[in-house]
């Protein structure tokens, strides 16, 4: 495998400050580099002279960060880097993102044929806040007419709270937003996955918070699958699911399909 080009990016502010804040990076000290000092020249000199032309605005140490790939996503990021250059999506599509179940989803694209576009850039084990750090690669180039994100279970396996969850996605939306301001976005809900039973209530209150700030959105979609799931016991039916009582089946796939299709029309 050969490692993705090095690429010099850049970001608007409010990127910056959307992926700052999800971080606990200062906004003052980003916000203040995208400041160029005040002149000293006197006002008739200035008069005088034409203006130079703005600096470019170098990317903070950290923000350069954001670009860098983990070991475990490499042969990922490696393989949506070679679909791009064979075939470069069309903008105004839908694309997927998130964890494994996005990743796992073999037929994901034939799954909504009835879309011109769809693009899949999941990568197994990732965090929502992994999300929000790649979202340069993950989203932005593609200018998709619509986002749907399935993420948030990973980030409260490894002790994330509920409210964490909301703030990632909220900083995700952000950063979206900022860069493509007419985009949708659609949060699925993390399901009840039989295996990681005991994060059954922080899975709840985490489906309940962004479902109520979806709500408070023009642009966000909450899809809800997470209902659809369990049985008339209130558990989680084990027929959706793999061996590993983790990961999706093909019925469960086709579940999702069914609930998912409604939100991509229009």
């Amino acid at each position: 495998m050969h490692p993705l080009p090095h690429r010099s990016l850049r970001f608007s502010l409010p990127l910056q400050l959307a992926l700052a804040g999800a971080l606990g990076i200062g906004s003052l000290a980003i916000a203040q580099a995208e400041t160029p000092p005040p002149s000293l020249a006197p006002a008739t000199q200035q008069l005088a002279v034409a203006a130079p032309a703005s600096p470019t605005v170098v990317v903070p140490p950290v923000a350069q960060q954001l670009a860098a790939i983990d070991p475990r996503w490499s042969s990922s990021f490696e393989a949506f880097a070679a679909a791009d250059l064979k075939q470069a999506p069309q903008p105004g599509g839908v694309v997927f993102v998130g964890s494994s179940s996005i990743r796992l989803w073999n037929d994901l694209e034939t799954s909504f044929a009835d879309q011109p576009v769809v693009i899949k850039r999941g990568f197994g084990g990732s965090q929502l806040l992994d999300c929000v750090k790649l979202v340069n690669r993950l989203v932005l180039p593609y200018k998709p007419r619509m986002v749907v994100v399935y993420a948030g279970e990973n980030d409260l396996s490894e002790g994330a709270t509920p409210r964490d969850v909301l703030e990632r996605f909220t900083a995700f939306v952000r950063a979206v937003k900022a860069e493509l301001p007419e985009s949708r976005i659609a949060f699925v809900s993390i399901k009840p996955s039989p295996s990681r039973a005991g994060l059954m209530a922080s899975v709840r209150e985490t489906n309940e918070l962004i479902k109520a700030y979806s709500v408070t959105e023009p642009q966000l979609d909450f899809i809800d699958v997470f209902s659809s799931m369990l049985g008339a016991d209130g558990q989680p039916r084990p027929e959706l699911f793999l061996g590993d009582r983790l990961h999706l089946n093909a019925e469960g796939y086709a579940l999702w399909q069914r609930i998912i299709a409604l939100h991509l029309k229009g």
